[in-house]
């Protein structure tokens, strides 16, 4: 994710020595370049000093040749993405030089072989920027934006990204038919045009060739997909009946509901990074193993999905948790990511922590700390303040999380929605402080959850000993 130059590389590595050296040949000589979309298209560029050249500056050339307005400076920005390992990059730096220290990032944050990453190479990419309020995104009226936004929200609901219920995803396929190919079809002309571009250019793919099994397999994936286009006709007319056919804004209506809806999903608007939990453990055995998961992180929270089967494990709002990552103490150990938040287990509240494996631990620590700054900034500002926490707003912001904490319930409900935490699937470590003695300590770590947060938490600390019980 978005880090400062020190974030990444410029640390000396033997692995890309290779790809470094002088770029001053290539200061002033014009360069093309390709700056790739979420609907698969390019912007192509040919640029004088494109190696000196920060992500704000290229950021202007990309709105012009997209006849962007410069309102919407912060609704996009750049992201290098691969197979490996996806990263934003914030307005001063410079996309080339980091292009140039690829191998040093995957190195770094990847877990992938050194044959993998040799040949591994981002491509540029103009999207959604992770901090942009989604409130501010239904403000917007320029249809070109909207467009861009759409593309992306759709991208990522077809390759599961964003899981969504059956219902959910049907409405979000109709109005991709409403606003690509037009509201005035018949039925038959509708079936045509969605047999062209085929099911799953408006289903996500999971959903449209078929959730596999046994059963799936005798029933057939004929009649499942001819199930399925007779549930998107149906869909697409009641959206068509809703919208204001003919009118020269319908179709921009259109683009603000998709967003819309998408907006009902947590996680949208999320980075993600990759990871692996601890599974339960099953059988006489007790065997275990781990899970891969993906985890979203956004200005709203936290969101652990099961890679998978398409549903949230945990979804924790910023105000729901405390976090911190640590480092690996001897050879073998993982970067761990460590979220700690309220559960109940034999009817007695607790706390939970989760373990999320991954080498992306410290990028995931540090967005989250950032997105909870930037939380307290705005609600400094939108409270009249500089931006400090004076005592006052201190006491209040206590007092006001204690309240909260005692509304919410300690159980995070189980619903049969993808988008409802399944708490149970994951193999947590409980602990509660009964006043005398702490039950089931953490495990060491580098640094105190509660020195992290930006507002004073509402946990009692731990006191780790010698003697530590991991779960």
């Amino acid at each position: 994710m978005e880090g400062d130059d020190d974030d990444f590389p410029p640390e000396p590595s033997e692995h890309s020595h290779s790809q470094r050296g002088s770029v001053a040949s290539s200061v002033t000589r014009a360069q093309d370049l390709l700056v790739y979309l979420a609907s698969n298209s390019a912007v192509h560029l040919t640029l004088e000093g494109l190696s000196c050249m920060s992500a704000q500056e290229l950021g202007r050339n990309v709105r012009e040749a997209l006849n962007i307005p410069n309102s919407a400076v912060d609704v996009f920005a750049f992201w290098f993405c691969s197979p490996l390992l996806d990263l934003q990059l914030k307005p001063k730096h410079l996309p080339y030089k980091l292009c140039r220290q690829w191998q040093d990032l995957l190195y770094r944050f990847t877990e992938a072989p050194p044959e993998d990453i040799s040949q591994d190479e981002p491509c540029l990419l103009y999207k959604r920027n992770v901090f942009y309020p989604r409130s501010k995104e239904l403000q917007i009226e320029d249809e070109g934006v909207l467009r861009l936004l759409y593309d992306e929200a759709k991208m990522n609901i077809l390759e599961g990204r964003y899981p969504c219920d059956t219902e959910h995803w049907l409405t979000l396929g109709a109005l991709s038919c409403a606003i690509e190919l037009g509201t005035g079809l018949d039925d038959q002309a509708l079936t045509v045009a969605i047999r062209e571009k085929k099911l799953s250019s408006f289903l996500p793919a999971h959903a449209a060739l078929g959730g596999g099994g046994f059963l799936s397999t005798l029933r057939g994936r004929g009649g499942r997909n001819a199930e399925m286009e007779q549930n998107l006709i149906k869909e697409y007319r009641s959206v068509c009946s809703s919208a204001a056919t003919g009118s020269s804004l319908e179709h921009i209506a259109l683009l603000h509901q998709y967003l819309r809806s998408c907006h009902t999903l947590p996680y949208y608007g999320c980075a993600f990074f990759m990871g692996e939990t601890d599974k339960p453990a099953q059988g006489l055995l007790h065997r275990g193993g781990r899970k891969a998961v993906s985890v979203g992180i956004s200005l709203e929270g936290v969101y652990v999905i099961d890679v998978k089967e398409k549903h949230v494990l945990l979804g924790l709002k910023f105000s729901e948790l405390s976090w911190d990552h640590s480092y690996p103490e001897t050879e073998g150990d993982s970067h761990i990511l460590w979220l700690e938040f309220d559960g109940e287990e034999a009817g007695m509240p607790v706390n939970k922590l989760l373990k999320i494996y991954s080498k992306q631990a410290e990028l995931m620590s540090g967005l989250i700390e950032f997105c909870v700054e930037l939380r307290s900034v705005g609600e400094s500002a939108a409270a009249g303040t500089d931006g400090e926490v004076t005592p006052s707003q201190e006491s209040m912001g206590r007092e006001t999380n204690g309240k909260t904490r005692e509304r919410r319930q300690g159980k995070l409900r189980r619903q049969s929605s993808v988008v409802c935490s399944r708490v149970h699937s994951l193999n947590t470590i409980s602990y509660v402080d009964d006043g005398k003695e702490i039950k089931r300590l953490k495990p060491k770590r580098a640094a105190s959850f509660f020195t992290r947060q930006a507002q004073p938490p509402t946990y009692s600390e731990v006191q780790v000993t010698e003697s530590l019980e991991q779960g």
